[in-house]
Protein backbone atom coordinates (compact mmCIF):
# COMPACT_ATOMS: atom_id res chain seq x y z
CA UNK A 1 0.00 0.00 0.00
CA UNK A 2 2.86 2.33 0.81
CA UNK A 3 4.36 1.65 -2.60
CA UNK A 4 1.09 2.59 -4.32
CA UNK A 5 0.87 5.73 -2.24
CA UNK A 6 4.39 6.76 -3.20
CA UNK A 7 3.66 5.95 -6.86
CA UNK A 8 0.57 8.15 -6.94
CA UNK A 9 2.43 10.91 -5.16
CA UNK A 10 5.20 10.73 -7.77
CA UNK A 11 2.70 10.94 -10.63
CA UNK A 12 1.08 13.98 -9.01
CA UNK A 13 4.45 15.69 -8.65
CA UNK A 14 5.39 15.00 -12.27
CA UNK A 15 2.02 16.29 -13.43
CA UNK A 16 2.51 19.48 -11.42
CA UNK A 17 6.01 19.91 -12.82
CA UNK A 18 4.70 19.54 -16.38
CA UNK A 19 2.00 22.11 -15.82
CA UNK A 20 4.48 24.47 -14.18
CA UNK A 21 7.08 24.38 -16.95
CA UNK A 22 4.67 24.36 -19.89
CA UNK A 23 3.96 27.93 -21.11
CA UNK A 24 0.23 28.63 -21.16
CA UNK A 25 -1.51 31.45 -23.06
CA UNK A 26 -4.06 32.59 -20.50
CA UNK A 27 -6.20 34.58 -22.96
CA UNK A 28 -6.18 37.48 -20.52
CA UNK A 29 -7.02 40.86 -22.07
CA UNK A 30 -7.48 44.02 -19.99
CA UNK A 31 -8.55 47.28 -21.62
CA UNK A 32 -8.56 50.70 -19.95
CA UNK A 33 -8.89 54.32 -20.93
CA UNK A 34 -5.58 56.16 -21.06
CA UNK A 35 -4.68 59.83 -20.76
CA UNK A 36 -1.81 60.55 -23.13
CA UNK A 37 -0.98 63.69 -21.16
CA UNK A 38 -0.31 61.78 -17.95
CA UNK A 39 1.87 58.97 -19.41
CA UNK A 40 0.98 56.73 -16.48
CA UNK A 41 1.31 53.32 -18.13
CA UNK A 42 4.58 53.30 -20.04
CA UNK A 43 7.37 54.97 -18.14
CA UNK A 44 8.64 57.91 -20.11
CA UNK A 45 8.45 61.61 -19.42
CA UNK A 46 7.61 64.49 -21.71
CA UNK A 47 11.18 65.62 -22.33
CA UNK A 48 13.65 65.58 -25.23
CA UNK A 49 15.53 62.58 -23.90
CA UNK A 50 12.59 60.19 -23.74
CA UNK A 51 10.41 61.23 -26.69
CA UNK A 52 10.88 62.35 -30.24
CA UNK A 53 8.73 64.11 -32.78
CA UNK A 54 7.52 61.93 -35.65
CA UNK A 55 6.13 63.62 -38.73
CA UNK A 56 3.07 61.98 -40.25
CA UNK A 57 2.72 62.23 -44.00
CA UNK A 58 -0.45 61.94 -46.05
CA UNK A 59 0.77 58.64 -47.50
CA UNK A 60 0.91 57.03 -44.04
CA UNK A 61 -2.88 57.25 -43.75
CA UNK A 62 -2.97 54.64 -46.52
CA UNK A 63 -0.26 52.32 -45.18
CA UNK A 64 -0.21 49.73 -42.39
CA UNK A 65 -2.06 46.74 -40.96
CA UNK A 66 -5.22 48.54 -39.80
CA UNK A 67 -6.44 49.85 -43.15
CA UNK A 68 -10.19 49.67 -43.61
CA UNK A 69 -11.16 48.40 -47.05
CA UNK A 70 -14.82 48.21 -48.01
CA UNK A 71 -17.26 49.68 -50.52
CA UNK A 72 -16.48 53.19 -49.22
CA UNK A 73 -12.71 53.04 -48.79
CA UNK A 74 -10.72 51.45 -51.63
CA UNK A 75 -7.16 50.19 -51.66
CA UNK A 76 -4.53 52.75 -52.69
CA UNK A 77 -1.41 51.74 -54.58
CA UNK A 78 0.73 52.64 -51.56
CA UNK A 79 -1.46 50.39 -49.37
CA UNK A 80 -0.32 47.16 -51.03
CA UNK A 81 2.23 45.15 -49.07
CA UNK A 82 5.64 45.30 -50.72
CA UNK A 83 6.77 41.80 -49.69
CA UNK A 84 4.16 39.72 -51.55
CA UNK A 85 5.49 36.30 -52.62
CA UNK A 86 4.17 33.22 -54.37
CA UNK A 87 3.64 30.69 -51.57
CA UNK A 88 4.24 27.75 -53.89
CA UNK A 89 7.85 28.92 -54.21
CA UNK A 90 8.37 29.04 -50.44
CA UNK A 91 7.92 25.59 -48.95
CA UNK A 92 9.13 26.85 -45.56
CA UNK A 93 6.02 29.04 -45.38
CA UNK A 94 3.48 26.31 -46.18
CA UNK A 95 4.23 23.59 -43.66
CA UNK A 96 1.10 22.17 -42.06
CA UNK A 97 -1.37 23.19 -44.78
CA UNK A 98 -1.93 22.66 -48.49
CA UNK A 99 -2.17 25.17 -51.31
CA UNK A 100 -5.17 24.66 -53.57
CA UNK A 101 -3.45 26.24 -56.54
CA UNK A 102 0.02 27.18 -57.74
CA UNK A 103 -0.57 30.95 -57.87
CA UNK A 104 -1.43 31.87 -54.30
CA UNK A 105 0.31 35.02 -53.09
CA UNK A 106 0.64 36.68 -49.69
CA UNK A 107 2.82 39.10 -47.76
CA UNK A 108 5.89 37.11 -46.69
CA UNK A 109 5.72 38.54 -43.15
CA UNK A 110 2.05 37.61 -42.83
CA UNK A 111 2.71 34.16 -44.29
CA UNK A 112 5.28 33.47 -41.56
CA UNK A 113 2.84 34.44 -38.83
CA UNK A 114 0.12 32.33 -40.45
CA UNK A 115 2.54 29.40 -40.59
CA UNK A 116 3.18 29.77 -36.84
CA UNK A 117 -0.56 29.74 -36.21
CA UNK A 118 -1.08 26.60 -38.28
CA UNK A 119 1.76 24.92 -36.36
CA UNK A 120 -0.05 25.74 -33.11
CA UNK A 121 -3.27 24.27 -34.49
CA UNK A 122 -1.33 21.16 -35.43
CA UNK A 123 -0.30 20.72 -31.81
CA UNK A 124 -4.01 20.70 -31.01
CA UNK A 125 -4.50 17.84 -33.45
CA UNK A 126 -5.75 19.77 -36.52
CA UNK A 127 -4.02 18.91 -39.79
CA UNK A 128 -6.56 19.55 -42.56
CA UNK A 129 -5.99 23.24 -43.34
CA UNK A 130 -5.93 24.49 -46.92
CA UNK A 131 -5.47 27.90 -48.50
CA UNK A 132 -7.39 28.85 -51.60
CA UNK A 133 -6.60 32.53 -52.08
CA UNK A 134 -4.39 35.29 -50.74
CA UNK A 135 -3.23 38.49 -52.40
CA UNK A 136 -4.84 39.45 -55.70
CA UNK A 137 -3.74 42.16 -58.09
CA UNK A 138 -6.30 44.68 -59.31
CA UNK A 139 -6.26 42.91 -62.71
CA UNK A 140 -6.96 39.51 -61.14
CA UNK A 141 -9.72 41.00 -58.99
CA UNK A 142 -11.30 42.57 -62.07
CA UNK A 143 -11.30 39.21 -63.88
CA UNK A 144 -12.93 37.58 -60.85
CA UNK A 145 -15.50 40.35 -60.65
CA UNK A 146 -16.37 40.00 -64.33
CA UNK A 147 -16.69 36.22 -64.05
CA UNK A 148 -18.59 35.95 -60.76
CA UNK A 149 -20.58 39.19 -60.66
CA UNK A 150 -21.19 41.66 -57.85
CA UNK A 151 -23.05 39.16 -55.64
CA UNK A 152 -20.02 36.87 -55.22
CA UNK A 153 -17.07 39.20 -55.84
CA UNK A 154 -15.98 42.75 -55.20
CA UNK A 155 -14.75 45.18 -57.85
CA UNK A 156 -10.99 45.76 -58.12
CA UNK A 157 -9.60 47.94 -55.35
CA UNK A 158 -12.48 47.24 -52.98
CA UNK A 159 -11.40 43.80 -51.79
CA UNK A 160 -9.11 43.14 -48.83
CA UNK A 161 -7.39 40.57 -51.02
CA UNK A 162 -5.85 43.51 -52.89
CA UNK A 163 -3.83 44.43 -49.78
CA UNK A 164 -1.78 41.29 -49.11
CA UNK A 165 -3.07 41.06 -45.51
CA UNK A 166 -5.95 38.62 -46.06
CA UNK A 167 -6.31 35.01 -47.08
CA UNK A 168 -9.02 32.41 -47.44
CA UNK A 169 -8.49 29.35 -45.26
CA UNK A 170 -10.44 26.14 -45.65
CA UNK A 171 -10.55 22.54 -44.53
CA UNK A 172 -9.79 19.60 -46.81
CA UNK A 173 -12.46 17.59 -44.95
CA UNK A 174 -15.62 19.70 -44.95
CA UNK A 175 -17.06 23.20 -45.15
CA UNK A 176 -15.15 25.65 -42.97
CA UNK A 177 -18.34 26.62 -41.16
CA UNK A 178 -18.68 23.06 -39.83
CA UNK A 179 -15.04 22.01 -39.71
CA UNK A 180 -12.95 21.75 -36.52
CA UNK A 181 -10.41 23.93 -38.35
CA UNK A 182 -13.00 26.69 -38.69
CA UNK A 183 -13.91 26.52 -35.02
CA UNK A 184 -10.22 26.62 -34.03
CA UNK A 185 -9.61 29.67 -36.22
CA UNK A 186 -12.62 31.49 -34.76
CA UNK A 187 -11.39 30.85 -31.22
CA UNK A 188 -7.62 31.22 -31.56
CA UNK A 189 -6.67 33.33 -34.59
CA UNK A 190 -6.63 36.55 -32.53
CA UNK A 191 -3.64 35.28 -30.54
CA UNK A 192 -1.58 35.55 -33.72
CA UNK A 193 -2.92 38.93 -34.84
CA UNK A 194 -5.65 37.62 -37.18
CA UNK A 195 -9.36 38.37 -37.13
CA UNK A 196 -12.35 36.67 -38.70
CA UNK A 197 -13.18 39.62 -40.92
CA UNK A 198 -16.77 38.83 -41.90
CA UNK A 199 -18.60 37.12 -39.00
CA UNK A 200 -22.18 35.94 -39.23
CA UNK A 201 -23.69 38.50 -36.85
CA UNK A 202 -22.04 41.60 -38.38
CA UNK A 203 -23.13 41.46 -42.02
CA UNK A 204 -25.15 44.66 -41.62
CA UNK A 205 -21.94 46.48 -40.65
CA UNK A 206 -19.39 44.90 -42.99
CA UNK A 207 -21.79 44.69 -45.94
CA UNK A 208 -20.35 41.25 -46.70
CA UNK A 209 -22.02 37.87 -46.21
CA UNK A 210 -20.69 35.49 -43.58
CA UNK A 211 -17.28 34.15 -44.63
CA UNK A 212 -15.85 31.73 -42.04
CA UNK A 213 -12.85 31.19 -44.31
CA UNK A 214 -11.69 34.81 -44.70
CA UNK A 215 -9.13 35.96 -42.13
CA UNK A 216 -7.33 39.28 -42.01
CA UNK A 217 -4.13 40.30 -40.24
CA UNK A 218 -4.33 43.39 -38.01
CA UNK A 219 -1.68 42.47 -35.41
CA UNK A 220 -1.67 42.49 -31.63
CA UNK A 221 -3.08 44.02 -29.51
CA UNK A 222 -5.77 45.01 -32.01
CA UNK A 223 -6.93 41.46 -32.70
CA UNK A 224 -7.16 40.86 -28.93
CA UNK A 225 -9.27 43.97 -28.36
CA UNK A 226 -11.57 43.15 -31.26
CA UNK A 227 -12.01 39.58 -30.02
CA UNK A 228 -12.61 40.67 -26.42
CA UNK A 229 -15.14 43.35 -27.35
CA UNK A 230 -16.63 41.42 -30.31
CA UNK A 231 -15.90 44.20 -32.80
CA UNK A 232 -15.35 44.06 -36.53
CA UNK A 233 -12.79 46.40 -38.07
CA UNK A 234 -15.33 49.13 -38.87
CA UNK A 235 -16.48 49.16 -35.24
CA UNK A 236 -12.95 48.99 -33.85
CA UNK A 237 -11.74 52.02 -35.79
CA UNK A 238 -14.81 53.98 -34.65
CA UNK A 239 -14.10 52.85 -31.09
CA UNK A 240 -10.53 54.19 -31.29
CA UNK A 241 -11.76 57.52 -32.64
CA UNK A 242 -14.16 57.82 -29.73
CA UNK A 243 -11.69 56.80 -27.02
CA UNK A 244 -8.62 58.48 -28.57
CA UNK A 245 -6.28 56.57 -26.24
CA UNK A 246 -6.51 53.18 -24.55
CA UNK A 247 -4.08 51.01 -22.62
CA UNK A 248 -4.20 47.27 -23.16
CA UNK A 249 -2.64 44.38 -21.28
CA UNK A 250 -2.50 41.12 -23.24
CA UNK A 251 -1.16 38.29 -21.08
CA UNK A 252 1.12 40.66 -19.19
CA UNK A 253 2.38 42.67 -22.17
CA UNK A 254 1.41 46.35 -22.10
CA UNK A 255 0.34 48.40 -25.09
CA UNK A 256 -0.91 51.93 -25.59
CA UNK A 257 -3.07 52.54 -28.65
CA UNK A 258 -3.75 56.11 -29.77
CA UNK A 259 -5.73 57.57 -32.65
CA UNK A 260 -4.56 60.81 -34.31
CA UNK A 261 -6.84 62.53 -36.84
CA UNK A 262 -5.40 63.80 -40.08
CA UNK A 263 -3.85 67.23 -39.77
CA UNK A 264 -1.74 68.92 -42.40
CA UNK A 265 1.91 68.82 -41.41
CA UNK A 266 1.06 67.04 -38.17
CA UNK A 267 3.66 65.54 -35.89
CA UNK A 268 3.15 63.14 -33.03
CA UNK A 269 5.18 62.23 -29.97
CA UNK A 270 6.70 58.74 -29.87
CA UNK A 271 8.95 57.23 -27.19
CA UNK A 272 12.66 56.80 -27.83
CA UNK A 273 13.13 53.74 -25.61
CA UNK A 274 10.02 51.75 -26.53
CA UNK A 275 8.81 50.02 -29.67
CA UNK A 276 6.03 51.61 -31.66
CA UNK A 277 4.09 51.01 -34.86
CA UNK A 278 2.15 53.48 -36.97
CA UNK A 279 -0.73 52.45 -39.21
CA UNK A 280 -3.15 54.51 -41.18
CA UNK A 281 -6.85 53.69 -41.14
CA UNK A 282 -7.35 54.42 -44.87
CA UNK A 283 -9.83 57.15 -43.93
CA UNK A 284 -8.80 60.14 -41.88
CA UNK A 285 -5.92 59.45 -39.53
CA UNK A 286 -3.34 57.11 -38.04
CA UNK A 287 -3.18 54.70 -35.11
CA UNK A 288 -0.01 54.61 -33.03
CA UNK A 289 0.68 51.49 -30.97
CA UNK A 290 3.41 51.73 -28.31
CA UNK A 291 4.63 48.65 -26.47
CA UNK A 292 7.44 47.57 -24.19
Amino acid sequence: MKKWGFFLFLIACLGFAFIYITPIFQDKVEIQQYDREENDIIDYQDDSESIQQQEITKEQIYQGNLLLVNNEYPVHEESIKSDVVNLSSHNELTEGYVLLGSEIYLSEDIARIFSDMIAAAGKDGLHAFATTSGFRSFEEQDMLYQQMGSVRALPPGYSEHNLGLSLDVGSTQMKMEDAPEGKWIAKNAWKYGFILRYPKDKTDITGIQYEPWHIRYVGLPHSAIMYEKKLVLEEYLDYLKEEQDISVNVDGKKYIVSYYPENQGMTIKVPVNHHYEISGNNMDGVIVTVYE
